[in-house]
């Protein structure tokens, strides 16, 4: 199986429900396309296997078949440029030929760099929500209706209904550019977080415009708790393959619920592939970031002393777990 096609298998694989080796050049896992078999949740029928110079998919359940190239395009825009660019240098599109350089008509998107809102540090009630919680109100914006608002960057909602205020969290590329935002409700009776993205191939992660390549990356669940920890991402509910940003050390930083059945298997799925994460002390009972300054924690310090991989990362994980 050609080599960049092996690489951009096991970067997917983590997307890959019940995902698993059969034998060399062919995988198996739950098709994505059709959710395979909804009665039988171990069955998994899609599969990425070798023909002549070619790596395709197929699911035997749906029927659905393609490329592994257009396989990858549908399931990850983003991962599937990456994966095109390095064909095109090594001149090979999987199909036992070389091609000439593609040419693609790009239509630059236009994203904006301000928000046309008021920051949130000059409206009362979002300044004082923010503040409240040790949170820095100038990094943030206000929508006083932010149904109607969020139709003018981007047509979302069909109808308008009731609408409500909600503190804005911009997010923005490498390159400084807008690319979505978050509304965050102030009220318990709301959906907390609603997520629209003005680039909908750019992935869903805040901060990215503020980090430094050459220094270890926090990768935090939510924004408040990005902003309170230095050269950190928050991924918003997404739930991207991070090997495919290049990245040379990034650390996990998940919410401290041991009691919390997906947050452990997240971790014990990080620290199985290798990855560094924070595995939080004893002593601290918070549940989040925010909480844990709010309690008077020196977050930097707690994160820098409490990050592990590999067995050690087992030990203190099997402990934290036990709580």
């Amino acid at each position: 199986m050609d080599i960049i096609d092996s690489k951009y298998i096991g970067l997917v694989s983590s997307r890959l429900t019940k995902f698993k080796r059969v034998k060399p050049n062919l995988f198996n896992f739950r098709c994505p396309i059709c959710g395979d078999s909804q009665k039988h949740k171990n069955k998994a029928r899609g599969y990425f296997y070798q023909y002549k110079t070619d790596t395709n998919f197929k699911c035997h359940n749906c029927g659905a078949s393609s490329t592994f190239s257009n396989f990858l395009k549908g399931i990850d825009p983003t991962l599937y440029k990456q994966y095109i660019f390095e064909k095109f240098q090594t001149r090979n599109t999987g199909k036992g030929s070389i091609f000439e350089e593609p040419k693609f008509e790009f239509k630059k998107p236009v994203f904006r760099k301000k928000l046309d809102l008021p920051k949130a540090s000059e409206v009362k009630i979002a300044k004082e929500y923010l503040e409240k919680r040790k949170l820095d109100p100038s990094k943030f914006y206000f929508a006083y209706k932010f149904k109607e608002w969020a139709n003018t960057q981007k047509q979302t909602f069909d109808t308008i209904g009731r609408d409500e205020s909600r503190i804005i969290i911009p997010l923005y590329d490498t390159e400084k550019n807008l690319i979505g935002f978050q509304g965050r409700s102030l009220g318990p009776n709301s959906v907390k977080y609603i997520t629209v993205m003005i680039n909908e191939d750019a992935p869903k992660i805040y901060g990215l415009d503020k980090i430094d390549n050459e220094k270890p990356i926090y990768i935090i669940e939510g924004p408040f708790d990005a902003t309170l920890v230095q050269n950190s991402v928050a991924m918003c509910g997404s739930d991207l393959d991070i090997r495919s940003f290049g990245w040379s050390d990034y650390i996990y930083v998940y919410d401290n619920e041991p009691r919390n059945r997906e947050i452990v298997n997240r971790i014990a799925k990080t620290i199985d592939g290798g990855n560094k994460v924070v595995i939080w002390p004893t002593s601290i009972v918070e549940k989040d970031i925010n909480d844990m300054v709010l309690g008077g924690h020196n977050v930097m310090s707690v994160l820098e002393s409490n990050t592990h991989s590999g067995l050690k990362a087992k030990v203190k994980f099997n402990n934290w777990k036990k709580i």
